[in-house]
């Protein structure tokens, strides 16, 4: 009976399951695993997890300290412990962005990995130093960021390092940007960014082919918050379009931060007010200014104190409620009729630090076809000598 039925249909209806039930069917029969394994079928399966959100293809990723966990989303049971393949020399992992079900996570040691947690598969990305001297006088190294993110064009995954220098001397600044591509397993250096980072986040958030930052334009109380683009394909920096109308709804407002998320596949803005109030503003067409639209706003409460840091993740199954990780510390659901909010507790899960929603997904960690087997020798041997210089240092250290 299932030989009648035609490949397609067997196609469409896999691709609605979930990772962890594919790698199983994988061993009904060649023809499954064939199936499974094709780029097609990875295309097809990733697209039904992007365009239909389905609860058994979402995760919620969740990380404490040097440890990262996975939970389902939106039903958020149990937490499960993800064994990720960086050495973390009792130090924190940090995730620096996630794209189609692959995170890029990153340790202490600088060493970079782009990590696809549903198939258990890695690959470590070329060691790039950071210049934290630099020739001018006066000059420190301020802060260092990441964007990661899929170039549909170049049908490429790349990473963005800006590594953003001051002047103490004259308030100036400059940076050192350095893109990797998957494609070419390289960095390249890029032209300078001519704008200062706000670096209340350090991951820039992928939208629409194009990683966004806070910023401005000049290091002075008085400027106003930006938020800029790097378009993937183009690799060039823009300005993107703010609401008409201003942020507030009266006259006092008062100063205000701005930060930016991702939220349902649309580019977020969450308005921060000295920590009293907080606006959420979803563009709902990308690039267009009159899209901007307020999603809610929240007030300092008994129940949400200390409004320091909130940002949406997802909506609940009845798009009713919105799940929020607030002050990078815990979860909760914001109910947006009753206006009520209540917290998560995950069991399995000791503490938060930062929470984002990535899809399961089938698509490999690895270069390209025509340049797996080129790269792969010298990547790992990169990999190694960056490793083993740290831990040499560290020894020399400690001894």
């Amino acid at each position: 009976m299932a030989e009648e039925i035609p490949v397609e249909v067997i196609a469409d209806i896999l691709s609605r399951l979930p990772v962890t039930s594919l790698l199983r069917f994988r061993s009904i029969s060649k023809s499954w695993r064939s199936l499974i394994d094709s780029k097609h079928f990875m295309k097809l399966h990733l697209n039904n997890s992007l365009t239909n959100p389905n609860p058994n293809l979402t995760n919620l990723i969740l990380r404490h300290n040097t440890d990262l966990y996975r939970a389902d989303f939106p039903s958020i049971g149990a937490a499960v412990n993800l064994n990720h393949p960086l050495m973390c020399y009792s130090n924190r992992i940090n995730i620096l962005g996630s794209c189609h079900g692959l995170l890029c996570i990153c340790n202490v040691a600088d060493d970079i990995a782009f990590w696809n947690p549903s198939l258990r598969k890695h690959r470590l990305l070329p060691y790039l130093p950071t210049r934290r001297t630099p020739e001018p006088e006066n000059t420190i190294f301020a802060a260092r960021v990441y964007g990661f993110g899929f170039d549909p064009f170049a049908a490429d995954y790349k990473l963005v390092r800006i590594s953003y220098f001051v002047n103490l001397h004259d308030r100036t600044f400059d940076s050192q940007v350095r893109l990797y591509s998957s494609r070419t397993n390289a960095w390249k250096a890029l032209p300078s960014m001519p704008y200062a980072l706000c670096c209340a986040r350090t991951m820039g958030v992928f939208v629409h082919h194009a990683l966004h930052w806070v910023v401005t334009r000049k290091l002075q109380p008085d400027q106003p918050d930006l938020i800029i683009a790097f378009d993937l394909s183009l690799e060039s920096f823009s300005e993107m379009p703010l609401p008409e109308t201003g942020y507030g709804d009266g006259d006092d407002d008062g100063e205000f931060e701005i930060e930016v998320a991702l939220f349902e596949g649309c580019l977020c803005m969450i308005v921060n007010y000295h920590s009293t109030r907080v606006d959420v503003w979803v563009m709902k067409e990308y690039g267009l200014k009159e899209s901007w639209c307020k999603l809610f706003s929240l007030m300092e409460s008994p129940d949400l104190r200390s409004l320091k840091c909130l940002r949406p993740l997802g909506y609940s199954v009845d798009g009713v409620k919105i799940l929020l990780e607030h002050n990078r510390k815990k979860l909760c659901w914001y109910d947006l009729r009753s206006k009520q909010v209540s917290h998560v507790r995950i069991p399995g899960m000791p503490n938060l630090n930062e929470g984002m929603i990535c899809v399961g997904s089938l698509v490999p960690p690895s270069l390209p076809v025509e340049n797996c087997r080129r790269q792969r020798k010298l990547g790992c041997e990169n990999a190694r000598k960056t490793r083993d210089d740290f831990l040499s240092q560290g020894f020399k250290l400690t001894l």
